[in-house]
């Protein structure tokens, strides 16, 4: 039952983060660029309560998103699917408790996403690929991304913990002699 309150509590933050989206940061663009706030979101939970949750949760978010306002179905949703594998992936590898890794997981998974929406987009309609502006696009938003983490990474830090307590299990090791 507490498992269902916190993913309540997941879903009301996804909607405040929505909020931010698209009203706060249409103020403050870089070039006419945003962040991309839910590829934080979902590689935090994958990274703090797993990767199942993180996945799934990404692509339900995902799913929302493109019904919202997209021109696609689903592109968002398996971006947002990546981003939360990749945090799970990223907890069995390396360390969450240091800042600077957490930074390079969100640059990598910022730069994968970006390049998977940026090439789908370029697929489906069929235009050239302009690699300056693909390049400018990943570069502003990863430095936008790496700023709001440095900002809010002790939010980060609290809210993960409290997630992992909820999700993953104690593995404890006895001896038995």
């Amino acid at each position: 039952m507490k498992k269902i309150g916190v993913v309540a509590i997941l879903i009301l933050i996804f909607l405040i983060l929505y909020f931010f989206q698209a009203n706060f940061f249409s103020f403050f663009t870089i070039a006419g660029i945003k962040p991309n706030l839910f590829i934080i979101f979902t590689l935090i939970i994958g990274l703090y309560a797993g990767r199942t949750l993180g996945m799934t949760l990404g692509i339900i978010f995902g799913l929302i998103l493109d019904f919202v306002g997209s021109k696609y179905i689903g592109i968002t949703s398996v971006m947002l699917g990546i981003a939360g594998f990749l945090g799970g992936y990223f907890d069995k590898t390396f360390s969450k408790d240091s800042r600077i890794t957490v930074i390079l997981m969100i640059v990598g998974s910022t730069i994968l996403c970006e390049s998977i929406y940026y090439f789908w987009n370029i697929l489906k309609t069929q235009n050239e690929i302009e690699y300056l502006n693909f390049i400018k696009i990943v570069l502003i938003e990863t430095i936008y991304n790496i700023l709001l983490t440095i900002i809010i990474y002790p939010l980060i830090q609290k809210f993960g913990y409290r997630l992992e307590e909820n999700f993953k299990e104690k593995k404890v090791l006895t001896k038995y002699f």
